[in-house]
Protein backbone atom coordinates (compact mmCIF):
# COMPACT_ATOMS: atom_id res chain seq x y z
CA UNK A 1 0.00 0.00 0.00
CA UNK A 2 1.00 3.32 -0.67
CA UNK A 3 3.23 5.85 1.93
CA UNK A 4 2.89 9.31 2.78
CA UNK A 5 4.95 11.85 3.56
CA UNK A 6 3.07 14.85 5.37
CA UNK A 7 3.96 18.22 5.88
CA UNK A 8 2.45 22.04 7.39
CA UNK A 9 4.47 25.23 7.52
CA UNK A 10 3.70 29.19 7.90
CA UNK A 11 5.18 30.73 4.73
CA UNK A 12 4.88 34.74 4.71
CA UNK A 13 1.94 35.57 3.07
CA UNK A 14 3.80 37.97 0.48
CA UNK A 15 6.20 34.73 -0.11
CA UNK A 16 3.65 32.70 -2.15
CA UNK A 17 4.62 32.99 -5.75
CA UNK A 18 7.99 31.99 -4.51
CA UNK A 19 6.61 28.80 -2.86
CA UNK A 20 5.09 27.77 -5.78
CA UNK A 21 8.05 27.95 -7.75
CA UNK A 22 10.16 26.31 -4.74
CA UNK A 23 7.04 23.59 -4.42
CA UNK A 24 7.46 22.90 -8.27
CA UNK A 25 11.30 22.47 -8.55
CA UNK A 26 11.04 19.91 -5.27
CA UNK A 27 7.92 18.31 -6.90
CA UNK A 28 9.97 17.69 -10.10
CA UNK A 29 12.91 15.75 -7.73
CA UNK A 30 10.30 13.87 -5.75
CA UNK A 31 8.20 12.56 -8.93
CA UNK A 32 11.95 11.87 -10.61
CA UNK A 33 12.90 9.93 -7.36
CA UNK A 34 9.62 7.70 -7.12
CA UNK A 35 7.11 9.87 -5.77
CA UNK A 36 3.63 9.18 -7.37
CA UNK A 37 1.90 13.10 -6.40
CA UNK A 38 2.57 15.39 -4.65
CA UNK A 39 0.17 18.00 -3.24
CA UNK A 40 0.49 21.59 -1.97
CA UNK A 41 -2.59 23.47 -0.65
CA UNK A 42 -2.51 27.14 0.51
CA UNK A 43 -4.59 27.50 3.67
CA UNK A 44 -7.65 29.47 3.27
CA UNK A 45 -10.22 28.07 6.15
CA UNK A 46 -7.70 27.15 8.55
CA UNK A 47 -9.48 28.44 11.98
CA UNK A 48 -7.30 29.11 15.25
CA UNK A 49 -8.14 26.37 17.82
CA UNK A 50 -8.56 27.17 21.34
CA UNK A 51 -6.55 24.09 22.17
CA UNK A 52 -4.42 23.13 18.97
CA UNK A 53 -4.25 24.27 15.33
CA UNK A 54 -2.60 24.18 12.43
CA UNK A 55 -2.01 27.85 13.33
CA UNK A 56 -0.90 27.25 16.58
CA UNK A 57 1.50 23.78 15.62
CA UNK A 58 3.57 25.98 12.93
CA UNK A 59 3.34 29.44 14.90
CA UNK A 60 1.78 31.21 12.21
CA UNK A 61 2.31 35.28 12.57
CA UNK A 62 -0.62 37.37 11.00
CA UNK A 63 1.55 38.10 7.80
CA UNK A 64 1.61 33.85 6.99
CA UNK A 65 -0.56 31.91 5.73
CA UNK A 66 -0.88 27.54 6.73
CA UNK A 67 0.27 25.51 3.81
CA UNK A 68 -0.54 22.22 3.89
CA UNK A 69 1.07 19.61 1.38
CA UNK A 70 1.36 15.72 1.04
CA UNK A 71 3.41 13.71 -0.87
CA UNK A 72 2.08 10.16 -2.16
CA UNK A 73 4.87 7.34 -2.55
CA UNK A 74 4.26 3.46 -3.48
CA UNK A 75 5.70 2.18 -0.84
CA UNK A 76 7.89 3.24 2.57
CA UNK A 77 11.04 1.73 0.74
CA UNK A 78 10.62 3.62 -2.53
CA UNK A 79 10.29 6.23 -0.33
CA UNK A 80 13.34 5.65 1.63
CA UNK A 81 15.09 5.02 -1.37
CA UNK A 82 13.58 8.58 -3.28
CA UNK A 83 14.65 10.50 -0.41
CA UNK A 84 18.08 9.55 -0.20
CA UNK A 85 18.52 10.58 -3.68
CA UNK A 86 16.90 13.77 -3.17
CA UNK A 87 19.06 14.67 -0.72
CA UNK A 88 21.68 14.61 -2.40
CA UNK A 89 20.52 16.54 -5.75
CA UNK A 90 21.83 19.71 -6.19
CA UNK A 91 18.78 20.68 -6.89
CA UNK A 92 17.34 20.49 -3.29
CA UNK A 93 20.40 22.19 -2.18
CA UNK A 94 19.14 25.93 -0.12
CA UNK A 95 21.63 27.78 -2.51
CA UNK A 96 20.02 26.36 -5.54
CA UNK A 97 16.32 26.64 -3.90
CA UNK A 98 15.97 28.01 -1.02
CA UNK A 99 13.11 27.13 1.33
CA UNK A 100 11.03 30.88 1.40
CA UNK A 101 9.99 30.09 5.08
CA UNK A 102 11.10 29.41 8.26
CA UNK A 103 12.31 25.56 8.22
CA UNK A 104 12.44 25.06 11.55
CA UNK A 105 9.14 25.44 12.74
CA UNK A 106 7.82 22.92 9.63
CA UNK A 107 6.12 19.97 10.68
CA UNK A 108 6.69 16.53 9.00
CA UNK A 109 6.09 12.87 8.76
CA UNK A 110 5.80 10.00 7.70
CA UNK A 111 2.62 7.63 6.93
CA UNK A 112 1.46 4.29 6.32
CA UNK A 113 -1.64 4.29 4.73
CA UNK A 114 -4.18 2.21 6.56
CA UNK A 115 -7.56 3.12 4.63
CA UNK A 116 -8.02 4.63 0.89
CA UNK A 117 -11.69 4.60 0.01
Amino acid sequence: MDYVDGFVAAVPTDKKQDYIKHAKLAAQCFKECGAIRIIECWGDDVPEGKTTSFIKAVQCQADETVVFSWIVWPSREIRNIGMKKIMNDARMKSENNPMPFDGSRLIYGGFSVVLDI
